[in-house]
């Protein structure tokens, strides 16, 4: 069965990401990735979160728009000649862009969901009996941190989005996202 996990309904609250505290430049995270399988095996691997840039306000509405009036091709074309936002990489492989980056606050510190236009892992997809690849265009990644940068948060690095009710909902390839712990911001 998939993991299915509402992100925060971004159509009603990118309009907050105004009051977020800015940063004062990029900003670097280090983090570790878990994941738990069914037979009690753990498996980790560091994650870099780099952010240039945060998705501003209008952009942010204009994606918005463009992906519930026309899907996942609009979105696709609404991001085409926008600069990244930044990047992830697990482990050694080469960073995945980041294409959205949003960044609001909560009683806790800052949200950040950065999304990139591509899968960054297939979880579980070299298996046999793996699930169909098709249409796991994207990943999501969420961290919460506080004041100093420290926090946690997940990462679904391939998935499905779609718009229900307002909010982005995130449809994981995997079984489970992964589990970001030791979130920490680079000074």
């Amino acid at each position: 069965m998939d993991f299915v996990r509402t992100m925060v309904a971004v159509a009603l609250t990118v309009a907050g990401t105004a009051g977020a505290p800015a940063p004062t430049g990029p900003e670097t995270f280090l983090a570790t990735a878990t994941m738990a399988t069914t037979g009690g095996v753990t498996a980790t691997a560091p994650v870099t979160i780099g952010v240039t840039r945060t998705t501003p306000e209008d952009e942010a509405q204009a994606l918005v728009r463009a992906f519930v009036t026309g899907g996942e091709p609009a979105l696709r074309q609404a991001l085409s000649g926008l600069p990244p936002t930044g990047s992830v990489r697990i482990g050694n492989a080469a960073p995945t862009p980041a294409r959205i980056t949003l960044d609001r606050p909560t009683d806790k510190g800052r949200l950040l969901t950065i999304v990139t236009d591509r899968p960054i892992l297939f979880v579980g997809g070299g298996f046999p009996e793996a699930k169909a690849k098709e249409g796991y265009g994207f990943a999501v990644l969420d961290i919460e941190v506080d004041a100093e940068g420290n926090g946690s948060g997940t990462l679904s690095a391939a998935a499905k989005v779609k718009v229900a009710q307002g909010a982005f909902v995130v449809d994981e390839y995997a079984s489970q996202a992964l589990r970001l712990t030791g979130v920490r911001r680079e000074p």
